[in-house]
């Protein structure tokens, strides 16, 4: 009987140190928020999991188009750091003082590409023209830098009065991506590291680089972080050689 006492308070006691264990395990654990442009989604997960390896940290992700997530920045949106998917949100952010004096950075570029759905016999931008071509997706230029850059292609190529009408516009570039997926578009611009994580959509056209401004994804920390010593941490991880080379098999390029 005194055996059996013994053997039930030895197995309390180390359920209680192990309960003991995890709570002080997940006191000393850090919280990052991060606002990361849809675009970025999938590389930004991967580098994640990586910086886990080696850190106590949990990471809390808003994945959303960059002009979108500025304005909830903007609007007091706890966040630690931006990474965004152009330049713009970011120039927004800095000029009205909410980034962290020195912390800004380009991280990558990256390139414009006109996909269609596999099989189509689309080859080139001007053929977006085209009767049988009847919807094109684009991000909204006013809050998807992917958006703007694909406008402005269209306006260098002299063809954006040509298909407004065609125009269906998507809240962030993996929405565009999915359009021309389902065949609900005929055509998409997308980035061109979006182009490739798709197997049900084929690139038709690269984007001339002066047909655009550079692509180029910026990251910072927001000055009022709550893990300011964190968010510097983890955005010079994102120059480390484990990071780039998750970047670089993603497509992009480092700036």
């Amino acid at each position: 009987m005194r055996f059996k006492f013994l053997n039930l308070y030895f197995a309390v006691a180390l359920q209680c140190f192990a309960l003991l264990f995890i709570a002080c395990h997940s006191a000393h654990r850090s919280t990052l928020t991060l606002s990361v442009a849809a675009s970025l989604q999938d590389s930004m997960m991967e580098i994640e999991a990586a910086y886990q390896r080696d850190h106590s940290i949990e990471f809390r992700n808003n994945f959303g188009a960059s002009g979108t997530l500025a304005r909830e920045i903007e609007q007091g949106a706890p966040v630690d750091a931006f990474i965004s998917a152009g330049a713009k949100p970011m120039d927004q952010l800095e000029s009205e003082g909410l980034l962290l004096t020195g912390s800004r950075m380009n991280l990558v570029r990256n390139s414009l590409v006109l996909i269609a759905p596999l099989g189509s016999s689309l080859k080139e931008f001007g053929s977006l023209t085209e009767r049988q071509v009847r919807l094109i997706a684009l991000g909204d230029p006013v809050s998807v830098p992917a958006g703007r850059y694909g406008r402005q292609t269209l306006e260098a190529l002299h063809l954006y009065d040509k298909l407004k009408s065609k125009l269906v516009l998507g809240k962030d570039v993996r929405q565009v991506l999915t359009y021309v997926e389902t065949g609900n578009a005929d055509a998409g611009i997308v980035y061109a590291t979006d182009a490739q994580i798709s197997h049900r959509v084929q690139v038709a056209a690269v984007a001339p680089e002066n047909s655009h401004e550079p692509i180029v994804s910026p990251a910072a920390e927001i000055k009022r972080s709550q893990s300011e010593a964190v968010a510097g941490d983890f955005i010079t991880f994102l120059r480390s050689p484990t990071a780039r080379a998750i970047f670089e098999r993603h497509g992009f390029k480092m700036a």
